[in-house]
């Protein structure tokens, strides 16, 4: 019997989410194995070095750097103010003098003698990472971060758009298949996370961020309508990093698709309670999920281990087709022939057999399905 290891979306109401908090260069880590976090704790700090400001002293002077060096007011190691006085000269018996002024605030990090340079380093910045999740510390990465463990209600989306966000989930649709329109959105959307139906166009994207809601959830959106909120053409690279006011979250595809009901259902039974989103999508090697994270109230000890990432494919097993000309389609595996087949780009491949929610029956690459789990 043929059997394959596909990555799925997973749906569920209750699984152990483990979330790695890494810092981009060695820090400190700010929390203890055990250590129970809320989404806005600092569980790592670093400190980003700034940059350097090189002051042309001489020549604002009009000298040679030997020359300019007796003029130098600071010293290796000050701590200056923008418009502090770097050098000064004085001529015609002291009536004129020069001024060189830093235009920075910072270190004075060099002096140099060949240039008649100075060198003055920004103060760093800091760089913090949160839990991002409620939970507990469940293991400590030395210098760098910690792996953070709760038990949630979890859903990924099959695309999204926008980075961490952590709010209260607020369904504004009646069922799965309906259109979430401005006229659902009102001031209440403040701080929320809002769950739609089948689609929500650029307008209503545009009410949700201007009411001040956090996030979004439909089932799909229309290519035009993501472009308008986006500002320009989505890329093929990792999403996430975007500058909107809400993230957006679709779990099924683009168009106009009714959410999975099993997914819908979930989510109103989260209504009110908090959630982390995360919008960051990668398709291709090394995927990566949108997500949905409701931690429930009691946390599990943190000796289980995190559910497994991936099933095995087997007839009856729900999927969602993720390349054309099915993008998006839900339907469940009807057969896994174990001989490879030669599809229309000329490649040779395994493919399964799958009903799909209209009734057709279809012949797909098994690369171009994902196992939709049940939980």
């Amino acid at each position: 019997m043929g059997a394959a290891y596909t990555p799925g979306l997973k749906v569920s109401a209750g699984t152990i989410v483990r979330k790695i908090r890494r810092l981009p260069l060695k820090g400190s880590v700010l929390v203890a194995v055990g250590d129970e976090v809320t989404p806005d704790t600092v569980v790592a700090l670093a400190e980003l070095p700034g940059i350097m400001r090189n002051v042309r002293v001489a020549e604002q002077l009009g000298m040679e750097p030997a020359d300019a060096l007796p003029a130098m007011k600071v010293k290796t190691g000050d701590m200056v103010e923008v418009g502090d006085l770097l050098a000064e000269t004085k001529s015609f018996f002291g009536l004129f003098k020069t001024e060189v002024k830093s235009p920075v605030a910072g270190t004075v990090e060099m002096i140099s003698e060949h240039t008649g340079h100075v060198g003055v380093r920004l103060p760093p910045t800091p760089v913090q990472v949160k839990a991002y999740i409620k939970g507990r510390v469940a293991e400590v990465i030395p210098e760098e971060g910690a792996v953070i463990e709760t038990e949630a209600a979890f859903v990924q989306g099959i695309f999204g758009v926008g980075g961490e966000r952590v709010g209260e989930i607020m369904v504004v649709v009646d069922n799965p298949s309906d259109v979430l329109d401005e006229s659902r959105i009102g001031p209440d959307a403040s701080g929320k996370i809002l769950i739609g139906g089948s689609n929500i166009g650029g307008a209503a994207l545009k009410k949700a961020c201007e009411m001040g809601a956090i996030g979004v959830v439909v089932g799909a959106i229309i290519d035009k309508d993501l472009t308008d909120f986006l500002g320009y053409d989505i890329g093929v690279a990792i999403t996430g990093q975007e500058d909107i006011d809400a993230t957006l979250i679709v779990t099924e595809g683009f168009g106009k698709i009714p959410m999975a009901e099993r997914t819908f259902r979930l989510l109103k039974s989260l209504e009110g309670r908090q959630a982390s989103i995360n919008g960051a999508t990668q398709i291709r090697a090394g995927v990566i999920r949108p997500e949905i994270i409701s931690p429930l109230d009691k946390l599990k000890a943190a000796t289980k281990e995190a559910e497994r990432d991936s099933q095995e494919l087997a007839v009856g097993a729900d999927i969602r087709i993720i390349r054309e000309p099915y993008f998006g389609v839900l339907g469940k595996v009807a057969a896994l022939p174990p001989e490879p087949v030669q599809i229309d780009s000329g490649a040779v491949v395994r493919v399964l057999e799958a009903d799909l929610e209209d009734g057709r029956r279809v012949a797909v690459p098994r690369a171009n399905v994902e196992i939709i789990e049940k939980g």
